[in-house]
């Protein structure tokens, strides 16, 4: 059998991550931590939420992914007066020399890779017809299920700096998203060395990593990672822990745990171990919770954000082991 279709194991899957990271970092500059996290995102079949300022690179970091594995890109720039049509498709009239049909045409939200650049500035209505399709990976119109084709990954953008004229995303909706991404702006080194390599020649465009199927065959493996009974069972305090914190009105769902639970097996398999650790679940836990907890007010009068929030659930539940 030819060794390139013999089937992954932990050392291919550790390989070809840290080849694609390696490859997305030549393009996105000082961002190590965001193209990880995209990455296992990306293998755990989860949808990522970025909040950054705007020049940070989001739309390069998903073109870049997008290139790298061979897969199609979309995107599409969320406005106040976007439809939800706009986004799934609609059903039009087309005539014909034998009588008129209709016919649904397939909106943007068909692809492989899908850039929901801010998504805050759409209506509710337009955010819940994006937000279906993330869930149910598929789109419905005059009661036909259209399936959108697997690998299917939005990576949805928003400002936290312009708050007029936005509809924030209501806490049911930001559970579907497995992991919050933050991207902060560059060291003055690291700007520099943006600048030398956007300001200079035309670079040559990202090579394929590897294909389509080779990315389904590592999303199989990530899902086949046994995590032993202690490593959920600290999942699961991880989870009730933020329910029990006294800033906190509202704590991770269950869809938090399962966040945490398929990132930390990425995180594993990524640095070329079979199994889960301790450390894998730890790394997973920000990310994965950070949109999750609806901190209360004295939490906001104490200037606590939610990532504060999250190492101090780590710290009790660590002292309570």
């Amino acid at each position: 059998m030819d060794s390139s279709d013999a089937p992954p194991t932990p050392v291919t899957f550790q390989e070809k991550f840290a080849a694609l990271r390696d490859a997305i970092q030549g393009v996105i500059l000082g961002q190590q931590q965001v193209v990880e996290d995209l990455l296992i995102a990306a293998l755990a079949q989860g949808h990522v939420l970025v909040e950054g300022a705007p020049g940070l690179g989001k739309t390069r970091l998903v073109r870049a992914f997008a290139d790298a594995t061979e897969l199609h890109f979309g995107r599409i720039q969320f406005t106040p007066d976007l439809m939800p049509a706009d986004v799934t498709g609609t059903t039009v009239f087309i005539e014909g020399p034998e009588g008129g049909r209709f016919e649904f045409q397939r909106g943007p939200v068909f692809t492989h890779v899908l850039l929901a650049d801010e998504i805050n500035r759409a209506t509710p209505k337009t955010q819940s017809a994006l937000l279906e399709a993330m869930q149910e990976r598929a789109v419905t119109a005059s009661g036909t299920r259209y399936a959108l084709e697997e690998p299917f990954m939005v990576l949805a953008t928003q400002n936290p700096l312009e708050m007029e004229g936005t509809y924030p995303l209501p806490e049911a909706q930001l559970d579907r998203f497995l992991f919050k991404v933050l991207i902060n702006r560059p060291s003055p080194d690291t700007l520099r060395r943006i600048l030398v390599t956007t300001t200079g020649p035309e670079p040559e465009p990202l090579a394929p990593i590897f294909r389509r199927e080779e990315l389904l065959e590592l999303q199989t493996m990530l899902r086949a990672v046994p995590v032993a009974d202690a490593g959920l069972e600290y999942v699961v305090r991880l989870v009730e822990a933020t329910h029990a914190h006294p800033l906190v009105r509202l704590g991770a769902s269950p869809r938090g745990a399962q966040a945490i639970t398929l990132a930390a097996k990425g995180y594993a398999l990524a640095a070329g171990r079979p199994n889960v650790e301790l450390e894998d679940i730890r790394r997973s836990v920000p990310a994965a919770l950070r949109h999750r907890l609806l901190l209360s007010f004295e939490a906001e009068v104490e200037g606590t954000d939610a990532d504060a929030v999250v190492q101090d659930v780590i710290k009790t539940v660590d002292r309570g082991r």
